[in-house]
């Protein structure tokens, strides 16, 4: 079912499968979301939980209060983004969707949990707002959360690529950890230089050559698109997150991903076990967390 938001600027559509963004327009009728296309991607703005990213063999590890053990089998990018969301509430510029565990989400992700998405359209920015829910009374539930929108580049006809670059909101210097395509672990103790006193970066298929860009090291929250050719372009602000993940295919799709991660696909150095992962967020029983971020046109 597909949901729809307003602004005086712009008008946002949603789907309960998933329960996510799945077109942004302007009053131009410029389309600025990704619209999926197998040929490259056939995804356009998922939603990750209780993972981001990947997992060694997919296999996530549980210690108990009890001194017991569990595993359970998360795929890349977690366990919702395929599944249905039902929706709890809707006005002219808001949309809120929820899901709960499952048989089949208890079985790999031994928590219960309910997450709510609302999004709300302001002028030329649509925020994302996830409130995750601990619903264990006696168990402390690990997991992590991320947005992976993806954004028509060339937003126009008769540019390139090429035409585009990425603007940081700060001068930047920094390293990316060496990824593995096959398995989409990351090494952090072999590292490459990225930005070198930079706040510009050239849109180039070449940055991706090798798979995603991962940015756990930047200073700036806030990443934009521009064209060399006109004024269009959105920013992303994620103030809130710790991680900025860019992404295009290697066959080169038309459109860029700018995805705000809470944390970071299995390190070599890291072990199975979820609580253990570097930035894991610790959902005390009883509580709930937020986080969010926002997309802004222009």
């Amino acid at each position: 079912m597909v949901i729809e938001i307003k602004s005086d600027q712009l008008t946002v559509q949603f789907k309960t499968l998933g329960g996510a963004l799945s077109s942004i327009k302007d009053r131009e009728g410029i389309e600025y979301l990704w619209q999926g296309d197998s040929t490259y991607w056939s995804g356009q703005a998922p939603v990750l939980f209780p993972i981001c990213g990947s997992l060694r063999e997919d296999t996530a590890f549980y210690s108990h209060a009890d001194g017991t053990e569990t595993k359970g089998n998360i795929p890349r990018h977690g366990l919702v983004r395929k599944k249905e969301f039902e929706l709890v509430e809707q006005t002219e510029n808001s949309v809120t969707f929820a899901i709960e565990d499952d048989e089949n989400t208890y079985q790999n992700y031994p928590y219960h949990f309910r997450l709510e998405i609302t999004y709300l359209v302001t002028g030329k920015t649509v925020r994302t707002q996830y409130k995750i829910f601990n619903k264990e009374t006696n168990k402390v539930m690990p997991f992590f959360i991320g947005g992976h929108p993806g954004f028509n580049c060339p937003l126009l006809d008769g540019e390139t690529y090429e035409d585009y670059y990425l603007e940081f909101e700060k001068e930047e210097t920094c390293s990316v950890p060496r990824p593995f395509p096959d398995t989409g672990m990351l090494d952090f103790q072999d590292r490459s230089p990225w930005l070198d006193s930079q706040k510009e970066v050239d849109l180039s298929y070449d940055l991706f050559s090798v798979d995603a860009v991962t940015l756990d090291e930047l200073q700036s929250k806030t990443i934009a698109l521009r064209s060399r050719k006109h004024e269009k372009g959105l920013k992303v602000h994620f103030q809130e997150f710790s991680n900025l993940i860019i992404w295009s295919t290697l066959n080169k799709g038309p459109f860029i991903a700018f995805e705000p991660w809470s944390g970071l696909s299995t390190s070599l150095e890291e072990g199975n076990h979820l609580e253990d992962k570097k930035n894991v967020r610790l959902l005390e029983p009883d509580q709930v967390d937020q986080i969010g971020f926002d997309i802004e046109i222009f």
